[in-house]
């Protein structure tokens, strides 16, 4: 674990523990429930973002270089003499797998196996995939320039089409955030407005009514979660493809969710 991620939840765990002692018995303690979880979980959705934003830099940066290796290799370089010269270009995120690439080939490692690690390094699918193409055109005495350039050609489509479709799905998404608030204020007003209404009309009643009241708030709160939750996983599916980035918009509409439910119920 990162030193971040520890500090957060060790504010997390004395925020929890403060909260029971001062807050247990008044309306803001789920309130504060809720900024507790959410700073212990905060350090490592941060993580996540930055390591989805790293993946998309390797993924760009080994378009670079394996344009770099082609113009070489057309030149007459060999592609393992090419890789020494691009050593020490700054190729950002990908760049410590470049000079470890480099170090192996020097120190005697076979071109291919030495690829090969630098594939499984990245942990990046779309780069396994292409340095797979190459090291296959190099052992069979193919082409390696024109072997290459289909290579960048194929990604440089696959991340068109990617951003083609994000770009297609913006309103989308954006249109689902806004029903989803629609379905909140919706959902917020049944609770806080029509049900304390009805409670007044039948108040003869009185007896289990407050009991079946929580009942309907808590399937309403349960309700919204849910909906959150798998909102969250659609969008992402839909604009990028995974569910792993449904993750990103899940967690947003959760947090989104929970803060409005419990602030509204502090407040009103």
């Amino acid at each position: 674990m990162k030193k971040i991620q520890i500090i957060g939840l060790l504010i997390a765990f004395v925020l929890v523990v403060l909260n029971f002692l001062f807050l247990m018995q008044t309306k803001l303690f789920f309130f504060v429930l809720g900024i507790a979880v959410v700073i212990a979980l905060l350090p490592f959705f941060a993580s996540f973002i930055i390591e989805s934003g790293r993946e998309k830099d390797k993924e760009e940066k080994f378009l670079e270089f394996a344009r770099n290796i082609s113009e070489n290799v057309k030149s007459g370089i060999a592609i393992t003499k090419s890789i020494l010269i691009l050593a020490d270009k700054d190729y950002g995120s990908l760049s410590v797998n470049v000079k470890k690439l480099a170090n192996q080939i020097r120190i005697g490692i076979p071109f291919r196996k030495a690829f090969k690690i630098f594939a499984s390094d990245t942990k990046n699918r779309i780069i396994s995939r292409s340095v797979e193409l190459i090291i296959e055109a190099e052992t069979s005495g193919g082409n390696i320039a024109n072997i290459v350039d289909q290579v960048v050609k194929s990604v440089e489509e696959v991340e068109n089409l990617k951003k083609e479709r994000k770009s297609k799905m913006y309103n989308m998404i954006v249109q689902g955030y806004i029903i989803f608030i629609i379905f909140i204020i919706i959902m917020l007003f049944v609770e806080l407005s029509l049900l304390p209404m009805i409670s007044g009309t039948i108040g003869q009643q009185q007896q289990g009514l407050e009991g079946q009241q929580q009942l309907f708030k808590n399937a309403f709160f349960i309700l919204m979660l849910t909906q959150a939750f798998f909102a969250g996983l659609v969008t992402g599916k839909l604009s990028e493809g995974t569910i792993k980035a449904g993750i990103k918009h899940s967690a947003i509409l959760l947090t989104f969710t929970y803060f409005i439910v419990t602030g509204a119920r502090a407040l009103f």
